[in-house]
């Protein structure tokens, strides 16, 4: 490899919005994320809704269904 062409590879903390943080190597001095693995409903297997800008009460009424049944 030459010397000076490459970025400094760091050790960091990423910070997700649940409150996890997570060591990992990168050259970023710094990584936030939205959903990891700790809040993941894949890895949890408890579903949430994340509604932004009102989406699922659109579908509802759309639909007309409700998150009961």
């Amino acid at each position: 490899m030459k010397r000076g062409i490459h970025p400094e590879y760091n050790r960091i903390t990423a910070k997700c919005a649940c409150g996890n943080e997570i060591e990992v190597g990168t050259v970023n001095k710094e990584i936030k994320v939205e959903i990891c693995s700790a809040c993941h409903p894949f890895f949890t297997g408890k579903q949430k809704l994340v509604d932004t800008a009102g989406r699922v009460e659109k579908f509802l009424r759309k639909y007309g269904r409700t998150l009961d049944k």
